[in-house]
């Protein structure tokens, strides 16, 4: 799509308004205060999570696989205290 030359110059014009606007202040002072919170809520990144998530999960298998072994074993220490 053709764009006629006074479209992109108003563009230009006005983000370059905005950038030198108090919105533009008023928007960096609250990413700096948003990422200053962030950090003190101690909050882990999504990579962070989802190896914890993965972890979980293998860890969930590995009991459900051991308490099946334990109940096969209490079953058979049952039989033998039935004889």
């Amino acid at each position: 799509m053709n764009r006629a030359p006074w479209l992109e110059e108003f563009q230009k014009n006005f983000s370059d308004l905005l950038a030198r606007s108090p919105a533009a202040d008023v928007e960096r002072n609250a990413r700096a205060m948003m990422s200053q919170a962030f950090t003190k809520m101690d909050l882990v990144t999504r990579e962070e999570f989802d190896v914890q998530v993965d972890l979980l999960a293998r860890t969930r298998a590995h009991v459900d696989q051991l308490t099946a072994q334990v109940a096969q074993l209490e079953s058979r220490l049952s039989a033998l205290d039935k004889t």
